[in-house]
């Protein structure tokens, strides 16, 4: 069996800093490719890293709010980093998580509901070692937002 050599190849691609200026493609590529597939795949996918859809309901509108994300897997749930491709501000996204206490994953087809919980303190650590193993381009992106803290939760199905 051949093991697909993408992962690979979008890992090395994701600590070059000229990456994180394909948001602007990146982003309307994304929701294409989840419109064709009815939400079950995203570009993410395509090249074997995983990812999710999360809508939770916007902090000051209650409306739901979708965002496709790459997630890190730990165990059973799902590790999610707002890096926000580098910039220095937050993603709205983690903002709408921070003030929710449940939000709604679809994750290959299949959608449920999970818990949300912030990492503070020590907690954070052990997970920003795993969520950079995984993906080296958080060092990078940490480095281009100028060194802002990154929100990041754990999903854990409920």
């Amino acid at each position: 069996m051949v093991s697909n050599p993408l992962p690979s190849i979008a890992r090395r691609l994701a600590q070059q800093r000229w990456v994180m200026r394909t948001a602007p493609v990146v982003i309307p590529a994304e929701r294409a490719v989840r419109r064709w597939t009815d939400g079950r795949r995203g570009v993410l996918d395509l090249v074997g890293l995983p990812s999710i859809e999360v809508t939770v309901a916007g902090r000051k509108t209650g409306l739901p709010r979708t965002t496709s994300l790459l997630y890190v897997p730990r165990g059973e749930d799902f590790l999610v980093l707002g890096s926000n491709w580098g910039s220095p501000k937050h993603p709205v996204w983690s903002a709408n998580l921070r003030a929710a206490r449940t939000a709604t994953v679809r994750h290959r087809g299949e959608q449920f509901t999970v818990a949300v919980t912030e990492l503070t303190g020590v907690e954070r650590k052990p997970a920003w070692d795993l969520a950079v193993e995984f993906w080296p381009g958080y060092e990078m992106e940490y480095e281009l937002s100028g060194g802002r803290r990154f929100r990041m939760f754990v999903l854990r199905r409920i």
